[in-house]
Order: C-alpha cells, then sequence, then structure tokens
C-alpha cells in the first residue's frame, strides 16, 4: 500500500486511534441500542461487547425473579418491551424456550425497532412461528424475525456467539454479507 493509498483509507484511519465512523459521522454512545432479551450468559456478553461498539445496552427481562439476580450485570432492566424501540436499536432474544417468547415477540414487532433476531437451530423452525401466529401476528410480520442470528463462524460459548451476533449486526447495518470478502 502506497502512502498516498494509507491516507484515503478510513478504515485505516480508525484503526490508528481516529474516533470518527470509517463512512464519515460519528457514532456515540447512545445513538444505537441493543436489546438483550431473557437474562443468560449470552446476554451478559452481548451487553458488555455490545457497549464496546457503541450500544445503549438494555437488559429485558419479563420474569422478576431473573430479573432481580440479573440486575448485577449493571444495566437497565426492563420488564416489557418499551413503546418507543426505535429504528436504532437492534433486538436479541438470547432464549428461545421461553414461555414469554410470543408475547416479547409481538411487542416488539408493534414497535419501529431496526432489526429482531432470535438464538435457535435454524435446521428446526423456530417456535416463535407457533407462537405468533397463536396470538394472530400477520406472517409478514412473523418473517421479520431474523434466525439464525451471527455470523456462521461455529460459536459454541456464550462469549463466541455474542461476538457472532454483534458481527452479524455490524454487518447487516453497513451493507455487508459478512466473512473474508471485501
Amino acid at each position: 500500500m502506497t502512502t498516498h493509498e494509507h491516507d484515503e483509507d478510513s478504515a485505516c484511519t480508525v484503526a490508528h486511534g481516529a474516533h470518527d465512523h470509517p463512512h464519515g459521522h460519528t457514532q456515540g454512545p447512545g445513538e444505537r441500542t441493543l436489546v438483550a432479551v431473557f437474562a443468560s450468559p449470552v446476554a451478559g456478553y452481548l451487553l458488555r461487547y455490545g457497549a464496546d461498539l457503541g450500544y445503549r445496552g438494555l437488559l429485558l427481562e419479563p420474569d422478576e425473579a431473573r430479573a432481580a439476580a440479573a440486575s448485577a450485570l449493571g444495566y437497565p432492566v426492563l420488564h416489557q418491551v418499551p413503546d418507543d424501540l426505535d429504528d436504532e436499536t437492534d433486538l436479541v432474544l438470547t432464549d428461545h424456550h421461553r414461555g414469554e417468547l410470543g408475547i416479547v415477540l409481538r411487542d416488539a414487532l408493534a414497535t419501529k425497532v431496526r432489526w429482531i433476531g432470535l438464538m435457535g437451530n435454524p435446521r428446526h423452525v423456530g417456535p416463535h412461528v407457533e407462537a405468533l401466529t397463536a396470538l394472530g401476528v400477520l406472517p409478514d410480520d412473523i418473517a421479520r424475525v431474523h434466525r439464525p442470528i451471527g455470523l456462521n463462524i461455529g460459536s459454541r460459548t456464550p462469549p463466541e456467539i455474542a461476538i457472532a451476533t454483534l458481527a452479524g449486526l455490524l454487518a447487516e447495518r453497513n451493507g455487508r454479507s459478512g466473512g473474508f470478502e471485501f
């Protein structure tokens, strides 16, 4: 790479300490929101790593006992989906076995949230489809729920799942497919 090419590479500039977003605008903390739904190890890592990426983190845990225990993570804990989620909000459900799954998804789909994803095995129909159908949610709205989530990097542990999920959100937000192709 020549000196001239180096000077024009905005990603390189950021890597060397500039704090501007590579696309020319700054992205301060709190401008994007990440809602991790259901207290789980993955939710903890999503919120922790998401903060480093400029997300304002919120934990949504409908169960009061689990919410009380989760407050130790240090993030605001909500008990229901806020009505004011906007197009700068990404929402990730970290457990597909919870009874509240359909209600949380239905309420999230009624907001202006930018992206909704649900963890789960892509080889099986997600339980959210039946839960949302039973609640009268239309198929086009059900299709807004992304599953699987994250980049396919072979994630197995909660930190790896969180990294893959956040990398997928960044790729999608930046109009990229993810992976090593530029």
